[in-house]
């Protein structure tokens, strides 16, 4: 029996890097969906119904690959931090995330319709910023792009600026939690 191709099913230049270095070959595909983004949702089942989303979206279409999707939130007391729609927003969300320690949420599903599989995981890692005074903010929103961001900021990008520090998963935080993948991986044959 061939090897099963690998499907990423999200257009993140982040998680294609992360991807990368498992060493499984795969292509990436986005899926064109409609994710769920309230800000009040509960952040764990938001991001795996938005990675269950995607992955089915682009296995439907590819039945014969196995695809990964993915999703990543940012949540601060009771409220969802998705990407910033411009940049007042991103510069409203440093400023509530200034000097407090907030969860980053990743749902990941592995889809694969001609193997019937379906796996699904979860990783959740908590950040705390720096105490953020406005002219730090202007010198952070002018070194990143923060818009394709959830919560308008980024640990690989200039974020000893921003970040104090984190416990968990650093690539979680970045956009795909790279042990927890491999495991998925694994359970599904793509990795020994």
């Amino acid at each position: 029996m061939a090897p099963r191709t690998l499907l990423l099913a999200s257009a993140s230049p982040r998680r294609r890097e992360l991807l990368a270095r498992l060493g499984v070959p795969f292509r990436v595909i986005p899926a064109e969906v409609t994710e769920e983004e309230a800000p009040d949702a509960d952040p764990r089942h938001m991001v795996s119904h938005n990675a269950a989303l995607k992955a089915e979206w682009v296995a439907q279409r590819h039945p014969e690959a196995v695809v990964l999707g993915a999703d990543t939130t940012v949540y601060l007391g009771q409220t969802v931090l998705n990407k910033p729609r411009d940049p007042a927003e991103a510069r409203a969300m440093l400023r509530r995330l200034s000097g407090r320690t907030h969860m980053v949420f990743t749902g990941m599903a592995l889809r694969c319709r001609a193997g019937n599989l379906s796996l699904d995981g979860g990783v959740v890692s908590e950040v705390t910023f720096h105490a953020l005074d406005d002219a730090l903010i202007e010198r952070y929103l002018g070194l990143v792009h923060t818009l394709d961001k959830a919560g308008g900021y980024a640990l690989q990008e200039h974020g000893d600026l921003v970040v104090a520090g984190f416990r968990g998963s650093e690539t979680n935080i970045v956009g795909l939690p790279l042990e927890e993948t491999k495991q998925l991986l694994t359970r599904a044959g793509l990795l020994p």
